[in-house]
């Protein structure tokens, strides 16, 4: 069986949307164009960001169903990527807390996806 490694997120301005991940992430996109950008991790997941006006079929929803979820070693990270986030001016919706499962927090990119900072229980 195959594993996903391409997530893409609709967005209202794939150059704004870039612009925004370019800054979070510290990476440069690999691809860029007014309907579409992507990024490579190290892991080599993908992350493209297609315009929610141009992709097709169109999309029923666009925003705030789901979130990307970024694993960092320690709650010391989370508490730094907090730092730097709200430095940033992202929206925050759930401060730094613990959970069952870790440490973490919650932020939304400019099209409402929720983006969640988390390092797991005993890190």
């Amino acid at each position: 069986m195959t594993e996903p490694d391409f997530i893409i997120l609709y967005v209202d301005n794939p150059s704004a949307s870039a612009h925004f991940y370019e800054g979070l992430l510290r990476k440069t996109p690999v691809e860029s164009s007014p309907t579409f950008a992507m990024f490579i991790m190290e892991s080599g997941l993908k992350l493209g960001l297609w315009s929610k006006h141009t992709v097709e079929p169109a999309a029923a929803a666009a925003g705030g169903g789901g979130e990307l979820a970024l694993s960092v070693s320690n709650s010391d990270t989370v508490h730094d990527l907090f730092a730097d986030w709200v430095e940033r001016g992202l929206e925050i919706i759930q401060r730094p807390t613990e959970m069952d499962f870790g440490f973490t927090f919650v932020a939304l990119d400019p099209d409402g996806h929720r983006l969640r900072v988390f390092a797991l229980s005993g890190q």
